[in-house]
């Protein structure tokens, strides 16, 4: 097999990242100081108009913070989906509350608003859809059924730099919103979260949890965690932050000439009024081919892919919940993600648009 592996995804680590943290080790500032004051504050303006942030270690810190500083505990349940990273429901567990797992709508594997509807109870504080794959939950629905119910909305965005729905980005939407900035998402700092909040209070919490309780040291005001951003990931994201919109342009463009080329799959569905970001291209496959498929992918043509997420939320053994969710099901079973990232050529799409074609041409 001559030609170069094309990987499922790549983060893009040039001179100018190096050269951020390099400022940054001879500057002797390491832990949180002012890049990390300065990558919130940039994060800020460029992807939430001008939304309180705070910056923390990891998306699943993000979450967790968000939570507690939100009010959910023991006693709660939050609804969230059961199609997705584990993170989402682990959050709300590490809360003492409970996640209550509904179905997707799938179409966009996004949370599904009636499906949520038939899950509220006398216990339910919260909804916290997951903006999955980088394309908006439906979040005029969903927010509608918070305000019509008295519960509170809240976003996993961890995917979703950039996305927006109606013209509002996301992370605007709820009480707070988590993005990931995880190394494989399309920004990246390293290792880190980030979350935001037009909640002053909310934000000053968050602020206070990810410091162990403090604002001013040692007058720990409340019980908190070591959940800090340091100023080496701050400085690779601050870089990051500048190309990320560019760089969603062309996972935009990608996935546009994959779909206007594939046959013999489902593609993605984009819904009205929204910008899908593409963390993730995301086609189904007929039901018993998909991991043949993705195989025949790898051995046959060198080419990577995904399948984000093979065991749904409810069946993990850290939650084994007896629910049924049809569409969370049918996605499990269908969904493989191929390239889009930035790296990619035209030679590399064109080899992708092949090797899917030939591959459910042939049947996998």
């Amino acid at each position: 097999m001559s030609k170069d592996f094309i990987p499922a995804a790549r983060p893009i680590i040039g001179a100018e990242e190096r050269a951020a943290v390099d400022a940054v080790l001879a500057s002797g500032m390491l832990a949180q100081g002012s890049e990390v004051a300065a990558f919130e504050q940039e994060f800020s303006a460029e992807l939430l108009d001008g939304r309180h942030t705070v910056a923390v270690n990891s998306g699943t810190s993000g979450l967790h913070l968000g939570l507690l500083a939100a009010g959910i505990g023991p006693g709660d349940e939050v609804i969230v989906p059961s199609f997705t990273f584990a993170a989402t429901a682990n959050s709300v567990a590490l809360t003492g509350a409970t996640p209550v797992f509904a179905d997707i709508e799938p179409e966009h594997f996004c949370l599904d608003a009636a499906s949520v509807a038939s899950l509220i109870t006398d216990r339910t504080r919260a909804i916290m859809p997951v903006h999955l794959y980088g394309h908006p939950a439906d979040m005029d629905a969903l927010g509608a059924l918070a305000a019509g119910r008295g519960l509170r909305l809240f976003e996993d965005a961890a995917q979703a730099h950039g996305a927006s729905l109606h013209g509002r980005p996301v992370g605007t939407f709820g009480e707070f919103a988590m993005f990931s900035l995880y190394p494989t998402k399309n920004m990246t700092s390293g290792e880190g979260g980030m979350v935001s909040t037009a909640d002053d209070d909310v934000a000053r919490r968050l602020r206070l949890l990810r410091n162990q309780g403090m604002e001013r040291q040692y007058e720990n005001e409340l019980v908190g965690f070591n959940a800090r951003m340091t100023d080496l990931h701050a400085a690779i994201g601050r870089v990051q932050l500048r190309k990320v919109l560019g760089w969603t342009a062309t996972r935009q463009a990608n996935a546009a000439y994959l779909g206007a080329h594939l046959e013999g799959v489902s593609t993605p569905a984009v819904a009205a009024g929204a910008v899908h970001v593409y963390h993730q291209y995301t086609i189904k496959v007929a039901a018993g081919e998909r991991d043949r498929f993705a195989a025949a992918l790898k051995e046959e043509y060198n080419i990577g892919s995904g399948v984000y997420y093979p065991v749904p939320n409810h069946r993990l053994p850290s939650f084994n919940r007896e629910v049924q969710l049809p569409n969370t099901e049918a996605a499990a079973r269908e969904v493989l993600s191929l390239p889009v990232h930035p790296s990619l050529d035209a030679e590399d799409l064109d080899r992708i648009v092949s090797a899917v074609n030939a591959l459910a041409k042939a049947g996998a």
